[in-house]
């Protein structure tokens, strides 16, 4: 199950020396009934809504213009907005590096990529095979993206079109699709 709700209150329990905390649910009763006395795997994190499809449409419209007017790619683009205005992939609070060989090849294919999207770093070592390879810093997909992440993507995309001379929504029009207007 998952929901929205707001921690209530929070005590640590002398015995255990173990924190308790009281949650108000944005739910039904009876859906938390079967819960009770089980063992819960609980994860509380801050609520954010999530982005809408007219933030992703309007997102792939710009993405096509700007691919168009600069003779990229939409793959392309859209690899260049994320390394610029995306987010990193994490795994247990890391950043995900990946490594692969340092070549004009490797580079063009990671800018072309639909399946993972990765950003070179500066960092290259040469491996023990000779080959010099280089460190690239794994971005998460924007399929992932939260409002608020959409929102920089969105923000840094509008600014390139811009700098092109590509129309754009105004910044009203971008926090209603965003849903800022409705919170």
């Amino acid at each position: 199950m998952i929901c929205k709700g707001i921690l209530k209150n929070l005590s640590l329990d002398w015995n255990t020396k173990k924190p308790e905390i009281t949650l108000q649910l944005d739910t039904k009763a009876d859906v938390i009934e079967e819960l009770k006395e089980n063992v819960l795997s609980i994860e509380l994190k801050r609520y954010r809504e999530k982005r809408s499809l007219d933030a992703n449409a309007y997102y792939w419209k710009l993405v096509t213009e700007l691919a168009d007017k600069i003779s990229q790619s939409n793959a392309w683009v859209h690899n260049d907005m994320l390394r610029k205005y995306g987010q990193v992939e994490m795994i247990d609070g890391k950043i995900v590096y990946i490594v692969i060989p340092d070549t004009d090849v490797a580079y063009n294919k990671a800018y072309e990529a639909q399946e993972y999207h990765i950003k070179p770093t500066s960092q290259v070592k040469e491996g023990k095979d000779g080959i010099i390879y280089r460190t690239y810093i794994m971005l998460r997909g924007s399929s992932s993206y939260n409002t608020k992440e959409m929102s920089q993507l969105i923000d840094g995309l509008v600014r390139e079109c811009k700098g092109v001379g590509i129309e754009t929504m105004s910044p009203e029009e971008i926090k209603r699709i965003l849903g800022y207007l409705n919170n």
